[in-house]
């Protein structure tokens, strides 16, 4: 199948591989020209498979654009000057997901967060405070394309244990980020949004499913492709409505039957609100 190129523009971080990796690949489907943002250039600066360059020919070979940049979301001059590359080469950007999270290995292990690695705490640095970053360099060129979209991908994590507080806190923090955004932003025409994934299929799952068959099987039938929140993210884009949702933190299995859409596979990824919670949404108060 080959994309239909559109004028689109999007930076979608950390998309080596995993969740960023998919949605990048769904934009790219979708003919969007994807700016894809990490730090893996070559096999092996990894634990796991899959680099900027490998991700950037994938979406290149069904006839899409995809321009590998290589970024260290933890650091604010590369960051700047990201997007100041952007501006130059596309001259527009239309939509950006804060997707670039620091995972440690330790991450889904048993235990009190005393008891692991104080270096799970850096997915505060990069998987939120990065966040803010990108957005604060996005947001001129968002804003000048007269229509644009940042998306965070968070989880039921913001609502439920799941991985420990500092991985609970940086999902807070992302789904605060878009309400908080949506405001300042609204009289421009540029909406935010949190996304709550389900499991997804990734080299990192997969990797645990396959040492440990029993962790999270009941959630492995079910699992999300990493394509599935990037063609979210693209029909909520598309959608004439789309301001309608900015400042909401939406459930990605719940946005799919709204708009119709179905995993790659063709099944129905569903909702895990009554088993892990669901979002709260913001307050309608605004105090300047």
């Amino acid at each position: 199948m080959t994309a239909q190129h559109s004028n689109i523009v999007a930076v979608v971080t950390g998309a080596s591989r995993g969740a960023g990796k998919g949605i990048a690949l769904a934009l790219g489907a979708a003919g969007a020209t994807v700016y894809v943002t990490g730090r893996s250039q070559q096999e092996g600066d990894a634990a796991l498979p899959g680099t900027i360059y490998a991700t950037a020919k994938e979406i290149d070979a069904p006839g899409g654009i995809g321009i590998p940049v290589v970024c260290d979301h933890a650091s604010d001059a590369q960051v700047a000057a990201l997007f100041e590359r952007v501006g130059r080469e596309s001259g527009r950007l239309d939509i950006l997901v804060n997707n670039a999270a620091f995972i440690h290995d330790q991450l889904i292990q048993r235990g009190g967060f005393w008891e692991k690695s104080l270096d799970l705490v850096d997915i505060l640095d990069v998987g939120l405070r990065s966040g803010y970053v990108a957005s604060y360099y996005a947001a001129p060129l968002l804003i000048a394309s007269g229509k644009g979209l940042i998306a965070f991908t968070s989880s039921y994590g913001a609502s439920c244990y799941m991985h420990g507080p500092a991985y609970g806190a940086q999902k807070v923090g992302v789904d605060k980020f878009a309400k908080d955004m949506a405001v300042d932003l609204r009289a421009h025409n540029v909406a935010a949004v949190s996304l709550w994934m389900g499991p997804l299929r990734t080299e990192r799952t997969l990797g645990v499913w396959e040492r440990e068959p029993d962790k999270y099987a009941a959630f492995a039938p079910y699992a999300e492709s990493p394509q599935f929140t990037g063609m979210l993210v693209d029909a909520l884009y598309r959608d004439p409505r789309m301001m309608d949702k900015s400042g909401q933190v939406l459930v990605g299995a719940e946005l799919a039957l709204e708009y119709g859409i179905r995993d790659l596979d063709g099944k129905q990824p569903p909702s895990y609100r009554e088993m892990l919670g669901g979002p709260t949404q913001a307050h309608p108060a605004l105090v300047e």
